[in-house]
């Protein structure tokens, strides 16, 4: 299922989502402009890698864990992740405020993170993209709106529908997707591949997360 739109405005403007997807943009369309060996050492020295936060931490690897939310690995890796961010990401920064939401995010990274390195902790492939922490963002929909309409376009073979469906169900069948794809990769390092477990951690924080970080007078389950 991939996510058109969903049936849900929000009371404020997200700036804080446009602020990232502007900033994810900028990013990828700097290392578009690097050649492929400054690019490579540009995403080893920006991208998080887990053998190094394990075996070397220091401040670089540190860093790493923000900056590499920050990267992507192609067009249609940045495309993907911005979208997921822009349907679902205004109603969540509408429920917890402005300044909450960059804590939450970020928070919701970091255990993205933490998820894919204790499941791979010897892989020194650069982990890179947002999906971690918009993974955070889809826990915290799922708690907060699972009856809410989503669009989405459901590819059936070499066809394709539109159709609408509650939140949680596309939330719910997007998770079991990547529980099933995250037991099918363990023990695998394969360059260019998904992070999987960085996204169920980063789905689970959210659901964790939202429950202290929602504005008061915000209901669970709307």
């Amino acid at each position: 299922m991939i996510p058109l739109r969903d049936e849900n405005p929000a009371r404020t403007v997200a700036f804080v989502v446009i602020a990232v997807i502007v900033a994810n943009v900028l990013v990828f369309l700097h290392e578009a402009s690097l050649p492929p060996r400054r690019l490579e050492v540009f995403v080893a020295h920006f991208g998080l890698l887990p053998a190094e936060i394990v075996n070397l931490p220091s401040t670089a690897a540190v860093r790493s864990v923000f900056t590499s939310m920050f990267l992507h690995g192609g067009w249609m890796h940045l495309i993907g992740n911005m979208l997921f961010l822009w349907i679902f990401g205004n109603n969540i920064e509408d429920s917890v405020g402005h300044f909450r939401f960059v804590i939450f995010y970020l928070l919701a990274g970091i255990g993205a993170a933490a998820a894919q390195v204790a499941i791979n902790p010897d892989s020194a492939i650069p982990m890179i993209g947002a999906s971690g922490a918009i993974s955070g963002v889809l826990g915290a929909y799922l708690m907060l709106f699972p009856r809410a309409r989503v669009l989405v376009l459901l590819p059936i073979f070499v066809f394709y529908r539109l159709l609408y469906v509650p939140a949680w169900l596309m939330l719910i069948f997007w998770f079991g997707l990547q529980l099933l794809s995250g037991a099918m990769s363990l023990g695998a390092d394969v360059k260019g591949g998904v992070a999987f477990w960085a996204h169920i951690g980063g789905f689970v924080a959210g659901v964790v997360l939202i429950v202290p970080f929602k504005r008061r007078g915000v209901r669970l389950f709307q």
